[in-house]
C-alpha cells in the first residue's frame, strides 16, 4: 500500500514524488500535475486535508471559468478517475490499488447487474461528455451506486455533475489521506 510523507514536507521534495502523493490522493492525470506542480513548489501544507481542500478549490475555479483551455483540463482530471465497477480485466483502463480495493463491492453480485453498471456508464458518459462518473463509494453496495448514477443522469445538469464530481474527488481524496496516515 502506499504511504505518504508529511505535508509539511512536499513542498521540499523532488516533483516527482510531489506528483505521486497527488496520483496517490486523487487519480494519475497530467492535468492534475500541471494544476498544482506550482502550488506544491511554493506553497507549504500543515495537513492532507488543506492540500485536499486546495486542489478542489483550484478543480472548482477551473468550472467557473469561461475559458475552453481551463475547462479541458479540469474534464482532463475528472476523466482520470476510473469507471465504476469496471472488470478487473479491462486492460484498456489504469485502476490504481486504491481504487480497486474501494470499488470492491461493486465488484460483487450478479452478472447481470455488473452489465448494467457498464451500460450506465456509458449512459452517463454520453449524458455528460467528457466526464466520468465518481462517487464516494464508501462500501455502499452496487445497487445504491446505480441508483445515485441513475437519478444524476436524470436530472441532466452538467454543471452540477461537474460540481459533484469534485466533490466527491476531493471526498475520496480526504478517506484515502486518513487511511494511509492511520496506517503509518
Amino acid at each position: 500500500m502506499p504511504s505518504l510523507p508529511s505535508p509539511s514536507s512536499l513542498k521540499e521534495l523532488p516533483q516527482e514524488q510531489q506528483f505521486q502523493v497527488l496520483d496517490t490522493l486523487f487519480e494519475s492525470s497530467p492535468e492534475l500535475h500541471t494544476l498544482m506542480g506550482p502550488v506544491l513548489a511554493n506553497q507549504t501544507f500543515s495537513s492532507y486535508p488543506s492540500l485536499i481542500d486546495t486542489v478542489g478549490g483550484r478543480m472548482s475555479a477551473l468550472s467557473a471559468a469561461n475559458s475552453p483551455t481551463d475547462r479541458g483540463v479540469l474534464v482532463g482530471i475528472l476523466g482520470s478517475h476510473p469507471r465504476l465497477g469496471q472488470p478487473k480485466t479491462a486492460a484498456a483502463e489504469h485502476l490504481s490499488e486504491l481504487s480497486k480495493k474501494e470499488q470492491a463491492n461493486l465488484n460483487i453480485g450478479a452478472e447481470e447487474q455488473a452489465e448494467k453498471l457498464r451500460l450506465l456508464n456509458a449512459e452517463y458518459e454520453e449524458k455528460f461528455p467528457g466526464l466520468r462518473f465518481v462517487s464516494f463509494v464508501n462500501g455502499r453496495s452496487r445497487l445504491v451506486i446505480m441508483d445515485e448514477m441513475r437519478a444524476r443522469i436524470f436530472r441532466g445538469d452538467h454543471e452540477q455533475e461537474i460540481e459533484e464530481n469534485i466533490q466527491a474527488m476531493v471526498d475520496i481524496a480526504k478517506d484515502r489521506s486518513s487511511k494511509l496516515q492511520n496506517a503509518a
